[in-house]
C-alpha cells in the first residue's frame, strides 16, 4: 500500500486498533492525523509515527469538522479518514437501560461515524477522490445477546456505511467498513477475563485488514475479520422483492449498488 504524500484522520487513534492503523498508514507513506479525547496518548502516537495529534470530542459535530480541517491543512488535502473510535454500553440495553450511556454509546459508535462521513466528503471531493473506512464490529452482522445497545449500533454503521457507498463511489470517494470479532483491546479489558481460551484478535490482525481494504475494497463492502481467517467482504443476503415484480431498476436486492 503506498500512500506517499496522502494525509490519513484518525479517530479513536491513541489506543488499540487506531494506534496500529495509524502506524500502518504512516508505515505505508501517509502523514497521519491521530484524533482521540486522550491528548496525551494522541501526542505519544503522533510522535511514534511522525504525525500530528489532535483532541477531539467526536460526538460534536462542530469538533469532527474541525478535526477534517485541521487534516486537509497538513498538506492541503485529505486523502483516508478511518473512522474508529468506539466504546461499549455496559448494559443489556433491555431489562437495565441507562438513558445516559445509550446516548453516550450512540454518540461514539454512530453520531461520530456520520459526522465523519459528512465532514470529510468535501475534503475528498476537493481532493479528486479518496477512502473512507468506518470500525463497525462482527455485532454489526449478527447479534451479539448481552449488549444489544452495541449490537445496534454497529448495525446502524453496517447499514449506514452500505447506503452511502453507492452515491458516492461515483464521485471517485470509496466507503467501507470493518467488522472484526472479539479484538484484544482496551475496549474489552475489563471482560477479558470471561473470554477464556477463545482466540482472540489482535489490533494488529486488524489493523492488517484495514491495509485490505485500502488496497481493493470495493463501494460498500463490510469486511469481517476473524481469528484464523483471511479477511474478506460478508456475503449479504439478498433481501425479497414483492412476489412477482424486479427489483427497482436503480437497485440490485442482494448487494445494494445501482
Amino acid at each position: 500500500m503506498d500512500l506517499a504524500n496522502k494525509v490519513a484522520l484518525v479517530t479513536g487513534g491513541a489506543s488499540g486498533i487506531g494506534a496500529a492503523a495509524s502506524r500502518r498508514l504512516a508505515a505505508a507513506g501517509a502523514h497521519v492525523v491521530v484524533a482521540d479525547r486522550d491528548g496525551d496518548a494522541a501526542e505519544l502516537v503522533a510522535g511514534e509515527v511522525g504525525g500530528t495529534a489532535r483532541i477531539a470530542d467526536v460526538t460534536d459535530p462542530d469538533a469532527v469538522a474541525a478535526l477534517v480541517a485541521a487534516a486537509e491543512e497538513v498538506q492541503g488535502h485529505l486523502d483516508v479518514v478511518l473512522l474508529n473510535a468506539g466504546i461499549t454500553s455496559g448494559q443489556s440495553g433491555t431489562a437495565d437501560l441507562d438513558l445516559a450511556g445509550y446516548r453516550a454509546i450512540m454518540g461514539v459508535n454512530v453520531d461520530h461515524v456520520v459526522f465523519g462521513l459528512t465532514a470529510a466528503v468535501p475534503a475528498l471531493r476537493r481532493a479528486g477522490g479518496g477512502r473512507i473506512v468506518a470500525t463497525a464490529s462482527l455485532a454489526g452482522l449478527v447479534p451479539m445477546p448481552g449488549d444489544a445497545l452495541y449490537t445496534a449500533s454497529k448495525h446502524a454503521v453496517v447499514g449506514y456505511v452500505r447506503s452511502a457507498a453507492p452515491v458516492l463511489a461515483t464521485e471517485g470517494i470509496v466507503v467501507n467498513a470493518v467488522c472484526p470479532g472479539f479484538a484484544d483491546t482496551p475496549l474489552i479489558a475489563r471482560a477479558k477475563d470471561q473470554f477464556g481460551d477463545f482466540p482472540l484478535l489482535t489490533a494488529e490482525d486488524v489493523a492488517t485488514a484495514i491495509e485490505s481494504v485500502l488496497e481493493r475494497g470495493e463501494p460498500g463492502e463490510c469486511w469481517f475479520v476473524q481469528p484464523g481467517r483471511e479477511p474478506a467482504p460478508y456475503g449479504f443476503r439478498g433481501v425479497p422483492g414483492p412476489k412477482g415484480a424486479g427489483a427497482p431498476p436503480s437497485v440490485d436486492w442482494e448487494t445494494g449498488r445501482p
